[in-house]
């Protein structure tokens, strides 16, 4: 169970409308590394997990992904609002209007939308969690490539706070494999 608190887990502000950089940062909505994968990896694999330590760690991770999503989905709202048509076709936001209107959606940059092909899911804890450490890797670099994509101030803050968390997520992840292979080896499993 979780609890909820009506507040982004950090300011998603924007110093101005910008919908080619909206179109950018849809890759971490939607896309293959992006933030709804994420979540849906580990609060999925989390379930085959061995340890309760394994198992909180996912669901832990899980969760704040999901936090990660709502500030993107606020970034790409906000660099939108106020655009106008001639502006959403300029940066090739019209075909998505056409069904979407401004509403936000799962897809990447160039309109292909999410898929649960994007994650894995072993039931192997060691094959999940080398999968959860390249996710990660996968996400800062995205994040790094974003950064450099913006000269939005307010933008690049927001995506440099998401690129430490998936760098910490990466440190937490690999703390849990050491101490899977080290439970495995004293089982004689691995």
């Amino acid at each position: 169970m979780w609890v909820y608190e009506k507040k982004l887990e950090y300011p998603a502000d924007v110093e101005r409308i910008n919908p080619r950089l909206a179109k950018e940062i849809i890759a971490q909505y939607g896309g293959p590394d992006g933030e709804l994968g994420a979540s849906l990896r580990y609060l999925t694999q989390r379930f085959t997990m061995p340890s309760n330590y394994g198992k909180a760690l996912l669901t832990d991770i899980g969760t704040e992904e999901l936090a990660h999503l709502e500030i993107i989905a606020a970034l790409v709202y906000k660099l939108t609002d106020g655009a106008s048509m001639e502006e959403l076709k300029k940066y090739g936001f019209d075909d998505f209007y056409a069904i979407r209107d401004k509403a936000i959606f799962y897809t990447d940059p160039t309109g292909n939308p999410w898929t649960a092909a994007y994650i894995q899911a072993h039931g192997d804890p060691v094959a999940d969690l080398h999968e959860d450490l390249a996710a990660e890797q996968k996400a800062r670099a995205t994040y790094e490539h974003l950064m450099d994509l913006t000269d939005d101030k307010k933008v690049w803050n927001t995506l440099a706070f998401l690129r430490e968390r998936e760098v910490i997520h990466f440190q937490r992840f690999g703390e849990a494999l050491d101490k899977i292979q080290d439970e495995l080896k004293c089982k004689k499993v691995f």
